[in-house]
């Protein structure tokens, strides 16, 4: 719960105030309806005064707990009780307004405090039926006891049914937020790493020539034949011969892979070097194959993270359903690129096969299912396309496929 719903609480509730206060007075005074004025008014002036104290506590502090956002609209729901008792009760057409503190509980709040709250607003309503001042209408108003029950069911079905669609709907909604987040880190932590390999490729570079320049330095020292004579200088000569190759080995290790860096030298990448390297890096003892056209030659692509952590995820998925082969296939056309990844396991099931890539939703529905939804926004996000479906022989594909444009082509 955050200081943006307490705010969106606030403003309901003077709504709520106002639309009370403007109802009671139309009743009384234009439609001359008999109702206890000074308890009704009284009620209102109360939810005033609870809705200052909120109002003037929301500057103060700037986050409200779920707990306190639960009695705020436990509040609002037992007012709001109090004054359709004192209005007719069920009958009364402003009843339908106890959804609204139930609602917003389901869409804020735990499953617990929402079912707690429809439990007392539920409860509210079937005493509302029997006990209630009546409203002075004449005689010739009546309503029969059919009616009365019927609208309770009514009333309490939709509490129950709305409950849950609003918590379901709100459920998703945090699922789908909280995904997207990851996949935002992800990418963020990914580019991270870029930089840092940036960095080193720059630092190899650049100190590259230097340490060149010691080593010929120090080769000549060791041919001098006055030095050579001092036993001590040519130990020390020999142990910065020795530090500098060091140097030289960390170095060469900075700029060995060029997937992990971007920079001016390392921009083109090809999609089969992409697709080992992340083989690798997630391969438990599983084979891969790579297919592409022999009289075509691979293409080299501009380099994104994007596209590295998409892939990256849809091998990784791959391999951990795989039994022991993972096969990669590569078409080139003059407008887009296909690549297509198959496993050798069962497949994709049938039940969720039409809702991959939502958030929580896994190849078997057994697992968190957030690396495909992350792998199909990123790809999307590119502007690209994303399939999946099962084989002839019912294997898994992921099928993706990329205008040349995109990748720069």
């Amino acid at each position: 719960m955050n200081t943006i719903l307490l705010g969106n609480l606030i403003k309901i509730r003077w709504i709520a105030i106002f639309g009370q206060i403007l109802a009671i007075f139309f009743v009384t005074y234009f439609l001359k309806i008999q109702i206890p004025l000074f308890e009704t008014l009284l009620i209102i002036f109360f939810s005033v005064f609870i809705n200052l104290y909120s109002y003037f506590d929301e500057r103060k502090n700037k986050s409200i707990s779920n707990m306190k956002a639960f009695s705020f609209l436990l509040f609002d729901t037992l007012q709001l009780g109090f004054l359709l008792f004192l209005t007719g009760g069920i009958v009364n057409p402003f009843s339908i307004l106890i959804l609204a503190p139930v609602i917003t509980s389901a869409s804020y709040l735990p499953a617990l405090m929402t079912v707690i709250l429809s439990s007392i607003s539920i409860v509210i309503i079937i005493l509302l039926n029997f006990y209630y001042v009546p409203l002075n209408l004449g005689d010739e108003f009546y309503l029969p006891q059919i009616y009365n029950f019927g609208l309770v069911a009514s009333l309490i079905i939709t509490v129950i049914f709305i409950a849950i669609y609003a918590y379901l709907f709100a459920s998703s909604s945090r699922k789908i937020s909280y995904a997207l987040s990851v996949s935002k880190l992800q990418i963020l932590n990914q580019k991270k790493i870029t930089e840092v390999g940036s960095l080193s490729a720059a630092a190899a570079h650049e100190l590259g020539t230097p340490l060149n320049t010691i080593f010929l330095i120090l080769n000549d020292l060791l041919k001098e034949k006055k030095l050579i004579e001092d036993k001590n200088i040519v130990k020390d000569i020999i142990l910065l011969k020795s530090q500098a190759e060091r140097c030289k080995e960390i170095l060469q290790r900075f700029s060995k892979n060029p997937l992990k860096l971007k920079d001016k030298f390392l921009e083109k990448v090809k999609i089969t070097d992409l697709i080992n390297i992340n083989f690798e890096k997630f391969n438990k003892n599983k084979k891969l194959i790579v297919k592409k056209n022999p009289n075509t030659e691979e293409p080299e692509i501009i380099y994104k993270d994007e596209m590295m952590y998409a892939l990256g995820n849809i091998i990784q998925n791959a391999i951990y359903y795989s039994i022991d082969t993972v096969t990669a296939e590569l078409d080139y056309f003059k407008t887009n690129v296909k690549i297509l990844i198959t496993d050798d396991g069962d497949g994709f099931s049938k039940d969720i096969i039409d809702k991959l890539g939502e958030p929580y939703i896994s190849k078997n529905n057994l697992g968190m299912g957030l690396g495909i939804f992350i792998s199909k926004n990123l790809i999307e996000n590119m502007g690209g396309n994303i399939k999946f479906y099962n084989s002839k022989d019912e294997n898994a594909v992921v099928e993706i496929i990329f205008d040349n444009s995109i990748l720069n082509i």
